[in-house]
This record gives C-alpha cells, structure tokens and sequence, in this order.
C-alpha cells in the first residue's frame, strides 16, 4: 500500500509521519487490496483536521475528523474508517456467500417482491439530448421522457462506463 501524506498549513514532523503510516498501515491485515491511501493533514486555528481516503481496486472509502488535537484527529479518522472497512468486508463475503446459490436469486411466490414507492409526472416531448442533460442535471440513473420525434417513450440510462444507453420500444 502506498501511503502518500500532504500537510496544509503545518510542517510535518517525523513523529506524525510515523504515527500516522503506522496507524493507517493496519488496514492492510483487514484488506489486501488497498492500492493507495492518500492522507491530509490540516490546521486552521484551532480545528486539527484529519482526511483519509483509500482506493480499494476502484471504489473508494474515506473518512475525516476535526478534534483540537493532530493526534486525536487521526485516531478518530481511523476508529471511522475502521467501521467503513468492516462493512466494505462483510459486503465482499456476503456478496462472495451468494455467488454459487443460483436458487436465491429466483422469486418464490412466498417473497413475492412488493411495490414500496410509487412515483408519477408529467413526461414532456423532447430531444435525446434534452433528456440527457435534464438527467445530468437531476443527477438520476435513468430518465424517461418522450422523444421528440419519434413520439415513442423512452429510457435513457447511465451506464457503468459513463455514457448513456437508450432504451426505445418497437411498435
């Protein structure tokens, strides 16, 4: 794990630097695939402020906290990212527990899933790009709306690669 510290309105002594890659150093044993762990370290008058954040194989966790003492900031920025670590864990395992239970995925007519919202609103013609930057803007995952020249209504979704997907019905 490389562990990169930057100190804004301080000078970072050799203590605290050791201190600090000792006490983020832990979180190894519990994950080994923590890539990088960028630590900052801040003074502004008498808040001591703490910000952590570790890149675990492309998703990220991150923590910070502001007592009156360096020291106390970067315990307490630890007991939270402690807590954030064993709960990224214990969704791996859950997750990795699953995997091969192909009948816990099928629905019973005992589970039958229920509708818990119900959400409506007026869908207005629009252009594809329209709609776009209307999903932008409402930071949504997915927008419907009707397509301007088409008529047809539509689904526009953001996909895991960052662009968009476009969902239009044959008639």
């Amino acid at each position: 794990m490389n562990i990169i510290i930057t100190c804004r309105h301080m000078d970072l002594t050799q203590n605290l630097k050791d201190y600090a890659e000792d006490k983020i150093s832990r979180f190894s044993k519990y994950l080994t695939n923590i890539t990088e762990a960028l630590v900052t370290l801040s003074v502004e008058k008498y808040r001591h402020k703490a910000e952590v954040l570790l890149k675990i194989n492309g998703s990220h966790l991150q923590a910070e906290s502001i007592t009156g003492e360096m020291y106390s900031s970067i315990d307490d920025v630890v007991e939270k990212l402690a807590r954030q670590v064993r709960k990224h864990k214990e969704k791996i395992v859950s997750h990795r527990k699953g995997k091969n239970k192909p009948e816990s995925l099928q629905v019973t007519e005992e589970s039958t899933p229920t509708i818990i919202k119900n959400k409506s609103y007026d869908i207005k013609p629009m252009s594809i790009e329209e709609a776009a930057m209307q999903m932008d803007l409402m930071a949504k995952e997915f927008f419907v709306f009707t397509n301007a020249s088409s008529g047809n209504i539509n689904v526009l979704y953001q996909r895991t690669d960052g662009n968009f997907g476009l969902i239009e019905p044959i008639q």
